[in-house]
């Protein structure tokens, strides 16, 4: 796609006999966010690599804010903000100084800098914390200060890798607030996340991986209606397979996992009625949701 921010055209990555990434293709416009999802191992961590030029492809082509990655990977990432999944903030600086500091790696000055920064304090809600070190600052603030540092250069394109792990819900809802700002500004954003929520709130369009391959992509609300297309009713309680045989007459479909027992359901009211005669149950109704579409697509057994 020739004006996409990111564009994956048939990329193949092994190492050894293993397939990483297998023939993938996708592409982000610009001013969008697109999610990438999968399970541990599914690729997108050699996917994030090779798209910055830290690891080349096999085969296929790709591109970053047009430039051909990784012939000219260095160019593209002077447009490029990078969140790692995990902070490697300087310890040994203040807010301000860690700031300052990545300016440098652009080659912006120091006056200029010192000028940037209270706008980027600003965005990141750290006006008060300008001369901590980073040792003071709680894990949503290192957070924070990660997602302004990559603003530094006023980048085109934001790549986030798990960018709330860890934090608490009141951190997290923070940080979208704050990605939701940027896409208001006309920013592209390429996020991984292992939450669902945060990709549907998120995200105008995403790709599930598995395996290095490309098995769904779309718009969350169109991924829930063609995957999903039912409410589901969860259910919690001792003995989830005896259960299930006594309702999946009554479901669409029915799925086990641990002690809890899905029922995807067109009318809820023929279960709902059954279940009210149980006292040793709980259960919750609810309409379908993008993890429903995850686990429908990944499976739900735990993957190393």
């Amino acid at each position: 796609m020739s004006n996409a921010s990111i564009d994956f055209q048939q990329v193949h990555k092994h190492f050894g006999e293993k397939a990483v990434v297998n023939n993938l293709s996708f592409h982000v416009r610009p001013g969008e966010c697109f999610g990438l999802l999968g399970p541990n191992g599914a690729g997108k961590t050699t996917t994030l690599k090779m798209l910055l030029g830290l690891t080349a492809p096999d085969a296929g082509t790709i591109r970053l804010c047009g430039e051909p990655i990784p012939e000219r990977a260095r160019f593209a990432r002077i447009r490029v903000g990078v969140v790692p999944q995990f902070d490697n903030l300087d310890p040994d600086f203040t807010v301000r100084e860690n700031l300052v500091v990545f300016g440098r790696y652009f080659d912006i000055g120091t006056s200029a800098m010192q000028a940037l920064v209270p706008t980027l304090l600003e965005f990141a809600r750290l006006e008060s914390k300008a001369d901590a070190r980073v040792g003071e600052l709680s894990g949503g603030m290192k957070r924070r200060l990660t997602l302004a540092r990559a603003l530094v250069n006023d980048p085109d394109v934001l790549i986030l890798d798990e960018p709330t792990t860890g934090l608490d819900p009141q951190a997290r809802h923070l940080i979208w607030e704050r990605l939701r700002s940027l896409l208001t500004r006309g920013k592209t954003i390429l996020l991984t996340t292992h939450f669902m929520e945060e990709a549907e709130r998120l995200c105008h369009r995403l790709c599930v991986i598995e395996e290095g391959k490309k098995i769904a992509e779309g718009a969350p609300n169109e991924l829930i209606a063609s995957e999903i297309g039912c409410d589901v009713i969860e259910i919690y309680g001792p003995d989830p397979v005896t259960l299930r045989a006594e309702l999946a007459p009554l479901a669409e479909r029915t799925e086990v996992s641990g002690e809890t027992l899905f029922c995807y359901v067109k009318d809820a009211q023929p279960i709902q009625s059954r279940l009210a005669q149980r006292t040793d149950l709980r259960y919750l109704h609810r309409p379908a949701n993008l993890e429903d579409v995850f686990l429908r697509l990944t499976g739900r057994e735990m993957q190393d």
